[in-house]
């Protein structure tokens, strides 16, 4: 029996920053509380330009959830924030009823013409909780585990793996480990989480009877046991969890269990009534779309 469900592609966009989304796909919404899913760049940006600079803009319902392979971004948050993230860390910023954020790539990144790549992820929060306190938390990547064994490197950004646990704490149970395997290295998969999938970042990887090369996804039972066999040099991410206590609407930068949340948060928005970022004098529009999906 083959643990494979769902096979994702990732589509191209360009929000300043070039990134391929896999999360939300029309056959998958969700895998575990992980609603969205963006591999950022890789990217290189003009010294003395604001390529790649994503201005202030707000979130509800949800928390973002970035990891960087390379380069380094500045956060700045209207709870007073300013965070640099580098790569092997994690931030993680928890949006409740509303939270505006910008994320800038730092000059000396650009000056140097380093490359900046990524992953950033948004876990809606459980109904009980979408509009709750505004919070921000970073981990260095010193903090996080880090396990080295037969060609295979896993860091553990958020729940339990491998009898690693991340101190990361999400609002809904979930699992999301960083992998690197050398080519021929092997992995097993299989988890106590109740939804599973593994993005390929980097590489190409044999997995559930499929050839998965960078850019795709795949959704697995976790209840079969899945080993993926690196074909080349490869780089994962791993995520899953408990799945999530309803349906989600996604408008924009807004997550919600109802249609009237994320219209209050577009007149919000609109009206300027979201607190500003401490620092930023920008801000990105409300795009000119009517309705959540």
């Amino acid at each position: 029996m083959s643990a494979l469900l769902h096979l994702l592609h990732s589509h191209q966009r360009d929000i300043g920053f070039p990134v391929r989304r896999v999360l939300p796909a029309a056959a998958v919404s969700a895998v575990g509380p992980f609603v969205f899913f963006d591999h950022m760049g890789p990217a290189t940006f003009l010294a003395g330009t604001t390529e790649g600079d994503v201005r202030p803009h707000p979130h509800i319902g949800l928390s973002t959830f970035t990891y960087l392979y390379s380069g380094a971004m500045l956060h700045r948050d209207s709870l007073g924030m300013v965070q640099r993230i580098e790569p092997g860390a994690v931030n993680l910023m928890t949006a409740g009823r509303g939270v505006v954020h910008s994320e800038r790539v730092p000059a000396d990144i650009r000056d140097s013409g380093q490359v900046v790549e990524g992953i950033q992820m948004w876990l809606a929060a459980p109904a009980k909780l979408e509009e709750g306190e505004p919070s921000f938390h970073h981990y260095s990547a010193a903090m996080l585990p880090l396990m080295h064994v037969d060609g295979v490197q896993l860091q553990v950004l958020a729940g339990t793996f491998q009898g690693m646990t991340s101190p990361v704490r999400t609002e809904i149970p979930s699992l999301c480990v960083s992998v690197e395997l050398a080519a021929g290295a092997n992995q097993v998969l299989a988890t106590e989480v109740e939804e599973l999938a593994v993005y390929v970042a980097e590489g190409e990887l044999s997995l559930a009877g499929e050839t998965l090369t960078a850019g795709q996804m795949a959704v697995l039972d976790p209840r079969v046991k899945s080993v993926a066999r690196a074909i080349q040099a490869t780089r994962l991410m791993v995520i899953g969890g408990q799945p999530l206590d309803g349906k989600r609407f996604i408008w924009w930068n807004f997550v919600a269990t109802s249609h009237e949340l994320i219209d209050a948060a577009k007149r919000a928005w609109e009206q300027e009534q979201f607190p500003p970022v401490p620092g930023e004098s920008e801000r990105i529009p409300l795009p000119a779309r009517s309705r959540a999906e």
